[in-house]
């Protein structure tokens, strides 16, 4: 398929070797912040998920849009864009989430399960993005996805015991998948529209916002903050539900989405490693392993963009 049929779309072979380098490690900015988000989660306290989400990324609209008219920005006008860029943000964001909580409510007794099929989205980012115009699937990325897939692995099972999968527990297994796909696909497609503003991120935060908003009045019951509750929730709508989506944005739009993928594998490492470093978990063998095997996968993944190679 030519590219001349998308010609909104960035490419990292149309790139300056720099810029894509540059656009890779701003992206990459993302998976640090992410990683904060299952200590910030467990500082939260017992706020339910969705009032949790709706809480936080009403925070990120916030300072997103501050962020952006004080840069001189129309944090208004960019907000008027076609309903497909709407459909995306919007699916990517809030059904991610969506999905994401609704598989552990599903199978409450099968957490590492679940855990384990939401992180088949960085494998999946590495293989959709070879459907892209001008982007190229090579051995490398395979072999680095694969990689972070057995330290992830390592990681949610604590190498310790094995999988067991319930029947029972399918609706939940199958609200996961769906997670992983659909944040994937959010990444790999983004690039199709590689000519919306970043800035656009703010408004698909605050649909976050009220969608989840909505679900907590559905499906929880409202519990109210306490003062480090809310030091919490503010500090995920800065970093792992705030910035880290506008930066993530930047990074799959014009930087080695390939790369990005099996970077993202680190997500699950360097949370566990923080919620050792703070009490909240201990370390062990498996972590090591999986240290090795997700740098080295990450590092099979992206040779050729740190040599500036395309």
């Amino acid at each position: 398929m030519s590219t001349d049929s998308f010609p909104n779309l960035p490419s990292a072979a149309a790139s300056a070797p720099a810029a894509v380098r540059r656009a890779t490690a701003i992206g990459g900015l993302a998976i640090l912040m992410w990683s904060t988000l299952a200590l910030l989660t467990a500082l939260s306290g017992t706020i339910p998920p969705f009032q949790l989400v709706a809480m936080s990324f009403g925070v990120a609209f916030i300072i997103g849009t501050a962020a952006g008219a004080a840069r001189g920005k129309d944090v208004i006008g960019v907000l008027r864009q076609p309903w497909r860029v709407w459909l995306l943000g919007v699916a990517g964001l809030f059904g991610y989430h969506f999905f994401y909580f609704l598989a552990f409510r599903l199978a409450p007794g099968a957490a590492v399960e679940v855990n384990l099929l939401n992180y088949l989205w960085p494998l999946l980012i590495v293989l959709f993005s070879a459907l892209l115009p001008g982007e190229r699937l090579k051995r490398g990325h395979v072999l680095g996805a694969l990689c972070g897939l057995a330290g992830t692995v390592l990681i949610v099972t604590g190498g310790g015991r094995g999988l067991s999968l319930d029947a029972g527990d399918t609706p939940g297994y199958l609200s996961a998948m769906a997670a992983a796909v659909l944040w994937a696909s959010y990444s790999v497609l983004s690039r199709r529209f590689g000519d919306v503003p970043t800035e656009a991120v703010g408004g698909f935060c605050l649909a976050t916002a009220v969608l989840a908003g909505v679900s907590h009045l559905l499906f929880e019951t409202t519990v109210a903050p306490s003062g480090g509750e809310w030091l919490a929730v503010l500090a995920m709508g800065i970093g792992p539900v705030g910035a880290a989506f506008f930066v993530w944005d930047h990074g799959v739009k014009h930087g080695d989405i390939r790369a990005l993928g099996v970077l993202s594998y680190a997500t699950p490492l360097t949370s566990t490693l923080l919620l050792i470093l703070f009490g909240q978990a201990a370390g062990g063998w498996a972590v090591w392993a999986a240290c090795a095997l997700i740098m080295g996968g990450a590092v099979l993944a992206s040779r050729d963009v740190l040599r500036g190679d395309q």
